[in-house]
C-alpha cells in the first residue's frame, strides 16, 4: 500500500520563514506530498517559492500581511473550496465582529482529492483578554463543524491547523495556569468536544494516547521553547472512517523558523 506524507505548518509569515532558510530545509527533509499551511501573511506570488513538484492554491486575508492560508499538493485536486461552504456563514452569522470579517480572512481553504476531503484552518484567537470568545464559541467553532460535517457528505474528511485550543490537560505545559487563559477556557474546549463528538478523531492522540510533552506552540517569552512549556494547538482531525488509514501521527517540534512546528499525518492509499 502506498503511503501518503500530509503536513500542516501554521508559519506565522511564510516569507519570514523562506528567508530564515527553514522552508526549503523542511521541504528538503520531510518532502511532503501535501503541504496545508496556515498563517502565510501574503498573497499568492509575494513569497519567493520554488516547488515545482507542486500545485498551489492560496486562501489569502483580503487584509494584507494578516493570516491566510494555502495548500501545496504533489497531487493534482478535483476541486478547491475557499472559505466556507455555501449559507454557512451566514446561518451562523459570522460576520465582521469588531476585529475583521472571519469570512475575508483566508482562514479555510478545502481541497477534494479522489477519496477524501482535506481542509486547512487557521482558527480565530480569542484574544488575551477574551474579547473573541464569543464569535468563538458561538459562531466560528459550530459553522467550521458544519462546514466539515458538509464536506463529509461526499466522501471522508481531513483537517488539519492551528485550531488554537489546547483540549485537554495532557496538551499544555501548565494547565493549572491557565484554566482562563485564552485557547484553554472551558468554552473552547468544549468547542473540541464537540468536533470529537460529530464523530471526528484527534489523529494524534488516537495514534499516541498518553504522549506527554508534546507541544505544536511556543510563546516567544521566557526561553519557552528551549524549556518546552508549550502547548498542543495544532491538529490533524479526520472522519472516523479513515481510523484504519491513519498509519502514523506526528509532532516534528525540531523544525524551526515559527513559533509553531509541523504536524504530519501518514494515509495509507
Amino acid at each position: 500500500m502506498k503511503k501518503m506524507k500530509i503536513y500542516s505548518w501554521n508559519v506565522n509569515g511564510i516569507r519570514a520563514v523562506i528567508n530564515k532558510g527553514e522552508f526549503a530545509k523542511f521541504i528538503t527533509k520531510h518532502q511532503p506530498d501535501i503541504l496545508c499551511l496556515q498563517e502565510t501573511k501574503a498573497q499568492q506570488g509575494q513569497a519567493e517559492i520554488d516547488l515545482p513538484d507542486y500545485e498551489e492554491y492560496w486562501n489569502s486575508a483580503e487584509k494584507k500581511g494578516y493570516s491566510g492560508t494555502a495548500i501545496f499538493t504533489k497531487v493534482k485536486p478535483l476541486n478547491i473550496i475557499n472559505g466556507l461552504a455555501d449559507g454557512i456563514a451566514e446561518k451562523h452569522g459570522l460576520t465582521h465582529d469588531g476585529y475583521g470579517d472571519p469570512g475575508k480572512e483566508g482562514r479555510v481553504l478545502s481541497a477534494e482529492f479522489e477519496d477524501f476531503w482535506l481542509v486547512t484552518v487557521y482558527t480565530p484567537n480569542s484574544k488575551r483578554d477574551l474579547s473573541r470568545l464569543s464569535l468563538r464559541e458561538n459562531q466560528w467553532d459550530p459553522a467550521f463543524l458544519e462546514h466539515c460535517e458538509e464536506l463529509e457528505k461526499s466522501k471522508p474528511v481531513l483537517f488539519c491547523g492551528d485550531l488554537n485550543v489546547a483540549h485537554t490537560e495532557i496538551d499544555l505545559a501548565r494547565p493549572k495556569e491557565n484554566e482562563k487563559s485564552a485557547g484553554y477556557t472551558v468554552e473552547e474546549r468544549s468547542g473540541m468536544d464537540k468536533i470529537l463528538s460529530a464523530g471526528f478523531i484527534d489523529t494524534f492522540r488516537t495514534k499516541q494516547p498518553d504522549a506527554t510533552e508534546a507541544y505544536t506552540w511556543w510563546t516567544a517569552w521566557a526561553n519557552s521553547r528551549a524549556r518546552n512549556v508549550g502547548w498542543r494547538i495544532d491538529y490533524f482531525c479526520a472522519s472516523k472512517s479513515l481510523t484504519d488509514r491513519i498509519a502514523s501521527a506526528d509532532i516534528h517540534a525540531d523544525q524551526m523558523g515559527s513559533d509553531h512546528c509541523p504536524v504530519s499525518v501518514t494515509l495509507d492509499v
